[in-house]
């Protein structure tokens, strides 16, 4: 089954590569094809994510970043292939770590929150 990114983040994200189903506390994502890794890893700037998880579903999501240093990920709700909903959710960054032409995201804590192109509706 293929999956596309809904909405406005499809062309201004960077894609990652989730080992799971879902975002929980220590999950790791490879995010690709940032430019200078190691320079992303210790000085990140906030950008549009394509999460693909291991099922092959996909969220939209950003990365974003306090003037701290600290970041976060915003990740839209999506549907698993085997049809769970999971609902938009803000997830601290525990770690980014360059790791060769990509840089490891470690998740935190669960925030709440919601996603950052989830289209409002009335």
């Amino acid at each position: 089954m293929t999956h596309s990114v809904p909405g406005p983040c499809e062309d201004r994200a960077f894609p990652a590569l989730c080992a799971h189903t879902h975002l929980f506390p220590g999950a790791r994502c490879r995010l690709l094809k940032v430019p200078d890794p190691e320079g992303f890893a210790g000085a990140p700037r906030p950008v549009g994510v394509a999460l693909r998880f291991s099922d092959g579903a996909v969220a939209a999501a950003e990365l974003e970043v306090a003037e701290d240093g600290g970041a976060v990920l915003a990740v839209d709700a999506y549907v698993t292939a085997a049809g769970t909903r999971i609902a938009a959710r803000l997830w601290s960054v525990r770690a980014l770590r360059p790791d060769g032409d990509e840089v490891e995201v470690r998740i935190g804590d669960r925030l709440g929150g919601t996603g950052p192109c989830t289209p409002v509706t009335d």
